[in-house]
């Protein structure tokens, strides 16, 4: 698993053909009605070639971002006006629609439309890479503008060296926009473990925004476009469909605090980082940050549900507070209960809950009185079944004592008491 920016050689466009196809789409009023729409075939147009310098990665594994020396800004197409929309989010605290409306039929313009409406506000970022004082090109990543003030949403990794928690700018940010103006940007804010910053560019009159969307309700087979700049290729579009909503970083072979991706098979390369996940109604429903180097078809975000959280605590407190309490926690279903009561007649006599199979040392929860083998069954005196319950309960509560109720063996219930404490990082 590695970051976007990775090593590419020369590669070459490749020539394109239309092919005879048919589209059927038929609706029930009084009568039955259908239409059908017959694209026939044309000739083979000239083949079409691109060739770009080779690429050189020489950074470090974590964050390899590319040096791109040598490579031209190039404008690969020009966005079409966009319909107007009457709700465009003027705060960058992290506002959701209230829902997307379902499509009647999929027509030969819905991702065009979509990309309309989100291409202008989508930005390159060019920072440049210094070796020993000396610059030797630039790493290219994406970004959106979520705010026309200049407020622009993108990948912490493209703009942020970290050491540590602690975070520094990689230097000058050059931002280009689609009518080809150029900014010079300053990074605001930036978390590491989330991958996600702010970086902010001033202009005298209003930039185009895109609308950030939800992603809670997005299902595996979604169709989704991701934007941004591929291998330098500036305004670039390409469309999937959604393979998981809630991809565990566990899965993905991260340790420490746990995160969820959304999987899709969308074509993203080197630059694609910090750029847009976009639905079929023109929102942006997640930021693209990484994909497997070995595989194509592995790609993954952060959804925008997540993204609007650590805005609100971005604009709240200038970074992201993470409550710590020291329990591993394991959501409990039918099957996992069954082979609990099997090993141990004793454990208590539960349909759902929150086990707690280990305690840190010294921790919070340890001070509280929790033991492994409790239950949760509630938190902060609301009833809790999944371990997301009690991360959206805890929200950035730091030194705040919350009342626990625990189910023991023998079921036997206990109250606690635990004040939790902002997560070391850096241990």
């Amino acid at each position: 698993m590695n970051f976007l920016p990775r090593r590419f050689g020369r590669f070459g466009g490749a020539a394109f053909a239309a092919f005879g196809s048919a589209v059927f789409c038929s609706s029930y009023n009084d009568r039955f009605r259908a239409s059908v729409a017959v694209r026939i075939r044309e000739p083979l147009q000239d083949s079409q070639w691109l060739t770009c310098p080779v690429l050189h990665d020489l950074c470090p594994q974590h964050f390899p971002l590319s040096d791109q020396s040598g490579m031209l800004a190039l404008y690969s197409y020009k966005v079409s006006a966009a319909p107007s929309s009457s709700d465009i989010y003027k705060e960058a605290s992290g506002a959701v629609s209230d829902g997307s409306k379902p499509h009647d039929c999929f027509g030969k313009d819905t991702i065009a439309n979509a990309a309309a409406k989100v291409g202008p506000a989508v930005v390159n970022i060019a920072v440049p890479e210094d070796l020993f004082g000396i610059t030797r090109g630039k790493s290219i990543g994406s970004g959106t503008i979520i705010n026309n003030d200049g407020t622009i949403l993108t990948a912490a990794h493209v703009v942020v060296h970290f050491h540590g928690s602690r975070g520094s700018s990689k230097g000058k940010i050059e931002v280009t926009l689609q009518d080809g103006r150029t900014f010079e940007g300053k990074v605001v804010n930036a978390d590491q473990h989330s991958d996600i910053a702010i970086v902010k560019i001033n202009s005298e009159t209003p930039l185009p925004e895109a609308k950030l969307g939800s992603s809670s309700k997005l299902r595996p087979g979604d169709w989704v476009i991701a934007m941004g700049c591929p291998l330098s290729l500036q305004n670039t579009v390409t469309a999937g469909i959604v393979s998981c909503v809630d991809r565990k970083s566990s899965d993905l072979g991260f340790s420490g605090l746990p995160r969820e991706y959304l999987q899709t098979d969308c074509a993203i390369n080197m630059g694609n980082s910090g750029g847009p996940l976009v639905n079929m109604d023109g929102e942006v429903i997640g930021v693209n940050i990484m994909k497997v180097a070995a595989a194509d078809g592995l790609s993954f975000s952060v959804p925008i549900d997540s993204v609007c959280k650590i805005l609100k605590q971005f604009k709240k407190s200038g970074r992201v507070i993470r409550p710590w309490l020291g329990l591993k926690m394991l959501d409990l279903n039918e099957m996992i209960i069954a082979q609990l009561k099997k090993r141990d007649a004793s454990f208590p006599n539960v349909s759902n809950g929150i086990l707690v199979p280990m305690v840190t040392p010294g921790s919070p929860g340890e001070r509280a009185g929790f033991c492994p083998g409790d239950v949760v069954i509630k938190f902060d005196g609301k009833p809790v079944e999944r371990l997301e319950e009690v991360i959206e309960i805890l929200g950035d509560k730091v030194g705040v004592p919350i009342k626990v109720l625990v189910k023991r063996a023998g079921d036997k219930l206990v109250t606690l008491t635990v004040i939790p404490e902002e997560a070391n990082l850096d241990v």
